[in-house]
């Protein structure tokens, strides 16, 4: 849990996706963006306990796949910041925009933890470093709904303290800025991603 709880706390791509949520949108969308990335750590877990990690990790095609599926998703997420309207406080936005759903939001935090090939080899180092082979069965699914449970505590408390008025307004005053800055962000998640090896 603590291994896990120092790689949760590392900002990464769930993290400047969450941040974005909450300074683009707002506390809702941020805190379904958070579901969407404790769900995704419930699939990484699950397959992780069945082998299929295992065989991901030992595969160098399936690897590969899924690392250039993850950083062309970064760089979807990039264009589309740099793209995107510079974010406004909610007085100044136009009313009559459809507002963003809760099922996008979700969808979003789920898709950009679950294409994360980092995500796959940290929980196989995890989970063959760390857990005995004679853990029980119930021990280990214990042990990934804790996890899915911290990463959302800890994002919810990210969603919460970057949607207050204060910190908000900062972020306001950096407008076109803040898509730049985030969508560099994505880029360089990109290519990290990309360059990632399997150990």
């Amino acid at each position: 849990m603590l291994a896990f709880a120092i790689n949760a706390v590392i900002p990464g791509a769930d993290f400047a996706m969450v941040l974005r949520q909450a300074i683009a949108h707002d506390r809702r969308a941020a805190l379904f963006t958070s579901g969407g990335v404790a769900t995704s750590i419930l699939v990484h877990g699950s397959y992780t306990l069945l082998g299929v990690g295992v065989i991901v990790g030992q595969s160098l095609l399936l690897f590969n796949v899924l690392k250039w599926l993850g950083a062309a998703y970064l760089v979807y997420l990039a264009i589309s910041a740099l793209r995107s309207p510079p974010p406004k406080p909610p007085v100044e936005a136009d009313l009559a925009a459809a507002p963003r759903s809760d099922l996008s939001a979700f969808a979003l935090g789920f898709l950009t933890n679950l294409l994360n090939p980092k995500a796959v080899l940290f929980f196989l180092a995890l989970f063959t470093s760390l857990v005995s082979a004679h853990t029980g069965g119930d021990i280990k699914v214990f042990y990934v709904a804790c996890m899915s449970g911290m990463l959302f505590a800890w994002f919810a408390l990210v969603s919460i303290f970057f949607t207050t008025a204060s910190v908000r307004q900062r972020f306001f005053r950096f407008g076109r800025w803040f898509n730049r800055v985030t969508g560099i962000t994505f880029i360089l998640l990109a290519v990290r991603v990309a360059l990632a090896q399997q150990h």
